[in-house]
């Protein structure tokens, strides 16, 4: 099975913040994917879990690559990177 990834940078204000992580979690688990973020350090956490992506630390301004992999990680990985592209929905 192929695994699909992208780069993204994260543009919204606050970065990958709790409530932004909450909302990739809940994205995430929608999707028969498994979906790896990785910092620009290269420490990653699963999209399935608040506090990994919490402990990555990603500031606005920085590079994130995600990857998915299963039967749904083309469309998990567009849903994400939406996501991620959209500044997480939240009015700045």
């Amino acid at each position: 099975m192929m695994q699909q990834k992208r780069r993204l940078l994260i543009q919204n204000r606050l970065g990958l913040h709790a409530r932004a992580a909450v909302k990739l979690v809940e994205l995430a688990q929608s999707y028969q994917a498994v979906l790896t973020i990785e910092n620009h350090e290269g420490a990653h956490a699963t999209a399935d879990s608040v506090m990994g992506l919490l402990m990555l630390e990603s500031a606005q301004g920085q590079y994130i690559t995600v990857k998915a992999q299963g039967v749904d990680a083309e469309l998990a990985l567009e849903a994400i990177c939406s996501l991620i592209e959209d500044k997480f929905n939240e009015d700045e």
